[in-house]
């Protein structure tokens, strides 16, 4: 970590603001908040009704299909893989964790709103294939996999419709999407135990031959085929994350759409292939469709979405050094955010040095720097056009600028290690324990985060080229050369 002077602060250039004060012991600084006006506060009451108005249906809609006792047995029992699942989408947003509301939101829509629009619509078709003689399969294969994957993608659209900035790219989409799909396999794997499982079987034989029927779909269902629900709507969450991170407007448009498709075909595939074994009787049908396509597909998307997590711990090395030569970060704390592991031995310093209100600094800071990547990331792709986007992005930098500088703050003066140097953008000026001074420059590979004092930086990067660094005051002493 980088530090301020501990004794008296440095001038600041006449282009920045002053360096935040710092925080008494104990107090750990705060991003800043976001008031919330009255428009957001009716759409966000909207969305609040809209979801528990599906909640109130589904119950009730359920309630009357199984019976209370089939409810609640198919309630506790689809409910025990959601931690599980919920658990490998969060550790995959570690870098850069998505707000909790927006996880809470998406996660509700698929549960309650997906499951209430694709039961009305799915039930409203198989009457109608009744009506004209077809089978009611055609429901699952024509219809379910259409209706299912719109309603299921709606909820992660809104948020990039209406809260793009939050969107980092295709790692969100994999989890806003993901967690919309446990969601709605949960509730309907509610219908599934309580229904085709407990209810039928304790009708026919009684409570033990349903307890039994539930064990076996159980594991069939969740167990072996748990991931076909996320696995579908991953697809339209690639679409949606490079829809979230370019500028061209063609892809913003086709992206999600050539996803959305890729999602509907593949669910559409996977409840056709029962339907094909159940009418065939050929049961190697299912085998090798399961092999041949889901397992290659599950796979290769485990791995694009291990292979974004590496590629976001890195986005700080590649858009961050902006900062490094603005005199903003010195090179060790961008090299301390690039990989987890690096991030946990920051924290664990920070715990030895200022104990648990230091590790909530820290997980602050690195949570601030995250974001600034993102945001200069998103700064060099072009994505704000429209100069009131700018200015926002401008703002957002600033404030992001100070949270970083009042997290860093909090440390001043608590690590006795801490060498007497200055990081101005370029070199090192450090002051050694014989009373000498030496300008030194950077190392090629910065892997051990040194804290240093850093000299005031003058502006935010904002829509500079790249690498810009602006005027500089003069360092805290004169650099005296070896």
């Amino acid at each position: 970590m980088a530090d301020t002077p501990p004794g008296s602060p440095l001038p600041p250039s006449p282009a920045a603001p002053p360096a935040p004060a710092a925080p008494p012991v104990g107090e750990t600084p705060r991003m800043p908040l976001r008031r919330l006006g009255w428009r957001r506060f009716l759409v966000l009451a909207g969305v609040v009704l809209l979801i528990a108005a599906c909640a109130v249906f589904m119950v009730f809609t359920l309630g009357q299909s199984l019976g209370a006792q089939a409810l609640l047995i198919g309630v506790v029992a689809a409910i025990l893989p959601v931690p599980v699942l919920v658990a490998c989408f969060l550790w995959l947003d570690r870098y850069e964790p998505e707000p909790l509301k927006y996880l809470i939101f998406c996660f509700a829509w698929g549960a309650f709103v997906s499951t209430a629009a694709s039961l009305t619509v799915n039930d409203f078709a198989a009457n109608r294939f009744a009506d004209w003689g077809l089978p009611s399969a055609l429901t699952g294969v024509l219809v379910a996999p259409f209706i299912e994957e719109l309603t299921k993608a709606l909820g992660p659209i809104l948020l990039l419709v209406f809260r793009r900035r939050e969107w980092s790219g295709i790692t969100d989409g994999l989890v806003y999407c993901g967690l919309a799909a446990v969601g709605f396999a949960m509730v309907e794997n509610i219908l599934y135990l309580g229904g085709l499982g407990y209810a039928s079987g304790a009708d026919r034989y009684g409570p033990a031959t349903g307890i039994q029927q539930v064990i076996a779909i159980f594991i069939l269902r969740i167990l072996l085929f748990g991931f076909a629900h996320p696995l579908f709507t991953a697809m339209t969450g690639v679409g949606l994350g490079i829809a979230s991170r370019t500028a061209d407007r063609r892809i913003r448009v086709l992206a999600p759409i050539g996803g959305l498709l890729l999602a509907m075909m593949l669910h559409g595939t996977w409840n056709l292939l029962p339907t094909l074994t159940q009418a065939t009787g050929e049961a190697m049908i299912m085998l090798y469709g399961f092999l041949g396509l889901m397992v290659p597909v599950f796979f290769g998307t485990v791995g694009l979405a291990l292979w974004l997590r590496a590629w976001e711990g890195r986005l700080t090395e590649r858009a961050l050094p902006d900062y490094v030569r603005a005199g903003w970060l010195s090179p060790p704390e961008v090299a301390a955010l690039s990989s987890l592991g690096r991030r946990h031995a920051a924290r664990s310093w920070a715990r030895r040095v200022a104990g648990d209100a230091g590790v909530r600094a820290m997980r602050g800071y690195q949570s601030a720097a995250t974001r600034l990547a993102l945001l200069r990331d998103g700064t060099l792709r072009g994505l704000d056009r429209k100069p009131a986007d700018q200015e926002r992005t401008a703002r957002e930098e600033r404030e992001l600028l100070d949270a970083i500088s009042a997290y860093r703050s909090f440390f001043v003066g608590r690590d006795p290690q801490a060498p007497a140097g200055v990081w101005d953008g370029s070199r090192y000026h450090l002051r050694f324990p014989d009373g000498t001074q030496r300008a030194v420059d950077a190392p090629d590979e910065p892997v051990v985060p040194i804290p240093v004092v850093l000299a005031p930086a003058p502006a935010p990067v904002g829509y500079a080229p790249p690498g810009w660094p602006g005027p500089r005051s003069a360092p805290p002493w004169p650099p005296t050369h070896p």
